[in-house]
């Protein structure tokens, strides 16, 4: 994504230059900056209850986050065990949408399931 940024950035500038070669009031102040960042971090974090069903946390896992059931499995125990658990590390706007995702399949389910979204520091 970078580089198809800068290719659409240089095309740019290209075009404006031929603009103000062909039009000699336009003057030229075009500054690139190539020094993208990554988009911050955020951690998905379920927290235990005493409803939701294990069967739900785990094939949630699995559905959402494409864990393996094996792996689903030991995160719930962690959960459990822990109170909360970091399920997943993502950009926020997908971190939050996969959260809302799961939130509403598990009250569509009658699941009282909390699921955070948090800077990751």
């Amino acid at each position: 994504m970078c580089s198809q940024s800068i290719r659409i950035a240089n095309t740019m500038i290209k075009e404006t230059k031929q603009m103000a070669n062909s039009n000699p009031e336009i003057k030229q102040n075009i500054k690139v900056n190539h020094a993208l960042q990554e988009p911050p971090m955020f951690k998905i974090i379920y927290m235990n209850d005493n409803v939701t069903t294990v069967e739900f946390v785990v094939s949630s896992l699995v559905e959402y986050f494409s864990y393996n059931p094996e792996t689903a499995g030991s995160i719930t125990h962690d959960i459990h065990e822990n109170g909360s658990a970091v399920v997943a590390v993502l950009p926020y706007e997908i971190a939050e949408q996969k959260g809302i995702e799961v939130t509403l399949e598990a009250r569509a389910q009658g699941y009282p399931l909390q699921v955070k979204v948090e800077a990751e520091k």
